[in-house]
């Protein structure tokens, strides 16, 4: 299985249903009560209020790495945005694996947090080596979702410096639930330019 590493954003949709509009009729004769018509199916409108509240997308490309921000049209309209960098088996279309980091947060740590699917092996940990003579970095899985399974890696001052100069292609490494070993390739071209970038919004 030949894996390889593709700049890619993901794209999260919000939907919205409208509301309907009740329509009143004179009352035929004044002896009855007023007739209220039923009010128009709720689902007919729906399709423009989703459109409208459908969130803005930008992004934007640092070599292997893909700045994305997202901002709700609806309030509060904060802006959401990370830099990622997805790999899929070479001749499938669905993603393998995500890697990304979220915009850093004022007094909370910047983390790297990696995406692999769902049959990995918790007794195994998530190693990331910038190159084969590297030891590289590793974290436990924290939890798995239907979407994947996910771990955490703390971006420290000395693993940020490492992956801002690396040049060679590293490898992210697990186990899936059989205990065979797997290795994803990842690149780290354009990663420090796509960092500040992600850092000044």
């Amino acid at each position: 299985m030949k894996i390889v590493a593709r700049g890619l954003a993901a794209a999260v949709l919000l939907t919205a249903a409208s509301s309907a509009i009740a329509q009143q009729v004179p009352p035929p004769r004044p002896a009855l009560p007023p007739v209220q018509r039923p009010a128009p199916p709720a689902q007919a409108q729906a399709p423009a209020a989703a459109q409208l509240e459908v969130p803005q997308r930008t992004t934007a490309t640092y070599g292997d790495w893909v700045l994305q921000c997202e901002t709700a049209t609806t309030p509060p309209a904060a802006e959401v945005c990370d830099i990622a960098q997805v790999t899929q088996v070479q001749g499938r279309n669905v993603p393998f694996s995500r890697i990304a980091v979220a915009h850093p947060e004022k007094g909370q740590p910047v983390k790297l947090v990696v995406q692999v699917p769902v049959n990995a092996s918790f007794g195994t940990n998530v190693r990331i080596q910038t190159g084969d003579e590297d030891p590289g970095v590793q974290a436990p899985f924290t939890n798995c979702t239907p979407n994947g399974c996910f771990a955490e890696f703390e971006l420290k001052e000395e693993l940020l410096r490492k992956l801002r100069v690396a040049t060679s292609v590293g490898k992210v490494s697990f186990a899936d639930a059989g205990a065979h070993p797997i290795a994803v390739p990842i690149s780290f071209n354009g990663f420090g330019q796509a960092f500040d970038a992600l850092a000044k919004k």
